[in-house]
């Protein structure tokens, strides 16, 4: 049975992973929400919601969520060809510039802040150093499991962070409202539990990735005129 003293270090542990005052610019990025906004694909809160869960479902249930789920088993098992293997594909998968750049960033950031924080053991630590581009569920994977954060725990979180910052993209790029923003957070609460646990059992043949529309936006957005975001 895991103390209660244990229970709780692993809880901040994940809270600080979930934070978004985690430095690794989140913030600049809205993954092309902006462009649908730019198309007006995206102008209310309805229009904005049914956006982002579009986003969770097709992008993040189908490729991202699984991907984590197996890199957090690969670097929990010291499989450190699995986690190239695996980072490589997820960096192949990226259909634009600004994506590809976007997760390399961000990758980059966490691994070094976990480096810097001295998570996990030398040998981890240099398996992870040796990861040039690293992609940032790897890194977010690496970091979970320094933390003693485990797997449902981990794509659950990563699932949050994605939908809040998507939402924090919406409230600046529409606007919505803060209350409005909110709604739209807990509204997804259920969908990206579910998509969490589905993530966990899903065989890493079949991971995939297929969002033409996405790919599109995100090379349109690249040339945009007036922008907020860096994707």
């Amino acid at each position: 049975m895991v103390s209660a003293p244990t229970s709780i270090h692993k809880l901040l542990g994940l809270l600080q992973l979930a934070s978004p005052a985690l430095p690794i610019g989140g913030f600049s990025y809205s993954q092309g929400l902006e462009g649908a906004v730019e198309m007006r694909l995206v102008y209310d809160a309805e229009s904005a919601q049914t956006w982002i869960q579009s986003g969770l479902e097709a992008m993040l249930g189908a490729n991202e969520l699984p991907m984590l789920a197996t890199l957090r088993r690969a670097w929990e098992g010291r499989n450190y060809q699995e986690v190239k293997l695996k980072n490589a594909w997820f960096l192949a998968s990226r259909e634009s510039l600004e994506l590809r750049q976007e997760t390399e960033q961000m990758g980059w950031s966490l691994a070094q802040l976990a480096l810097r924080l001295n998570w996990h053991d030398r040998e981890r630590q240099a398996a992870l150093q040796e990861l040039k581009p690293i992609c940032l569920p790897a890194a977010f994977a690496y970091a979970a499991g320094a933390l003693g954060i485990d797997d449902e725990s981990c794509v659950a979180a990563y699932a949050f962070i994605w939908v809040e910052n998507q939402v924090a993209a919406a409230v600046k790029a529409v606007p919505l409202g803060q209350i409005a923003g909110q709604k739209i957070l807990y509204s997804m609460h259920g969908l990206a539990s579910s998509l969490a646990l589905k993530a966990i059992d899903t065989d890493p043949e079949q991971i995939s990735t297929f969002a033409p529309h996405l790919a599109i936006l995100s090379a349109r957005h690249a040339n945009q005129y007036s922008r907020l975001f860096r994707s």
